[in-house]
């Protein structure tokens, strides 16, 4: 389920809870709508913890060899770390 779905769910969840006022044998509107709204917060809750941080994790670097190095170097001003970085093919 997507942010969408969950959206949609969410919305018509709340339209039949809070602002349909029809009487429909043997259904209760407003539980339904809290049944619809309580799907579409849960696929929205679920949707943000298991793919959002899979979709932050791609960096600029994804599809090239990076490489960092740090090394101490001796200066005549005392010691300093010297980080070179390169990418590698491009």
């Amino acid at each position: 389920m997507g942010i969408g779905i969950s959206v949609f769910l969410l919305a018509v969840g709340a339209v039949l809870a809070f602002a349909v006022d029809a009487v429909v044998p043997n259904v209760d509107l407003v539980t339904v709508g809290v049944i619809c709204m309580a799907a579409g917060a849960l696929g929205l809750l679920m949707f943000l913890t298991i793919w959002g941080p899979r979709r932050r994790a791609v960096g600029p670097y994804a599809a090239t060899d990076h490489t960092v190095v740090s090394e101490r170097m001796a200066t005549p001003t005392g010691e300093r770390t010297v980080v070179r970085e390169s990418t590698n093919g491009y």
